[in-house]
């Protein structure tokens, strides 16, 4: 089974709903050579999206860079994507703002996308 598939999308998502909201998981990667989302990797807390940033983990770079990657990923504003939980480990979780049904249909298909 391939890192790729270890975490299935229809069984365990790497997100939750919330309260007007939903909680993504990420597993970041900080002083990377790009800035990219690669796909979905099991961690001890379930599956999550695997993250890379070229900035450094100081004074919350890296997780501002995070923020924005996502941001910029599901075309959405910056200040829709917030860090909830993680500023100090590398498994964060992000809380994304706006209608959980609609966040959870573009998350299903940057999943699936992912897997190709």
């Amino acid at each position: 089974m391939s890192a790729g598939s270890e975490a299935s999308i229809p069984d365990r998502k790497p997100w939750r709903h919330g309260d007007a909201c939903i909680l993504v998981h990420f597993r970041l990667t900080p002083k990377s050579s790009k800035d990219a989302i690669e796909g979905v990797t099991s961690t001890s807390d379930g599956p999550a999206f695997q993250a890379r940033v070229r900035a450094v983990p100081e004074h919350g770079a890296a997780n501002a860079a995070l923020e924005q990657l996502v941001a910029r990923w599901l075309d959405l504003p910056k200040r829709s994507v917030s860090l909830a939980k993680g500023g100090k480990s590398r498994l964060k979780a992000l809380q994304i703002d706006g209608e959980p049904a609609e966040l959870d249909r573009l998350l299903e298909i940057k999943a699936r996308e992912l897997q190709r």
